[in-house]
């Protein structure tokens, strides 16, 4: 099966979801350093168990993927130096260039789930009504 959850895919979306909420309180809390470093450490690590180790370093290392890399990795040391709003700015540009390929495989795996599934069509099927009314 392709979507299977091992302990170490359940541990590495764990972190994400840490990650993500210590970056979030990093923002909400005046772009505190600490808790920015602290999300990014944990975004990271889940990144590495989620793909795998070998997979996280091959997207990161691409060619194709050297613009995003080069943000992810500036914003992080920006993040470090003391210019959180530049750096967040920076990594949050890198993180949609390395993984602009997942978008629609992040649709397809969420409009699976009942009600963000829903969330997630709702939008469309209103703006294709629009669309057609309008014609």
């Amino acid at each position: 099966m392709a979507y299977e959850l091992t302990e170490q895919k359940k541990v590495g979306l764990g972190l994400i979801g840490f990650g993500l909420s210590f970056t979030f309180l990093g923002v909400i809390l005046y772009f505190d350093r600490g808790l920015l470093a602290l999300g990014n450490l944990f975004w990271l690590i889940g990144v590495g168990l989620l793909l795998g180790w070998q997979s996280t370093w091959r997207l990161f290392t691409n060619v194709n993927n050297l613009k995003g890399t080069v943000c992810f990795v500036l914003g992080l040391f920006l993040i470090f130096v003391r210019w959180p709003i530049i750096g967040i700015v920076l990594e949050i540009y890198g993180c949609i260039v390395l993984f602009g390929g997942f978008w629609s495989t992040v649709k397809m795996f969420l409009s699976q789930i009942p009600f963000v599934g829903w969330m997630i069509q709702y939008p469309l099927m209103v703006l294709e009504q629009l669309v057609r009314g309008s014609r």
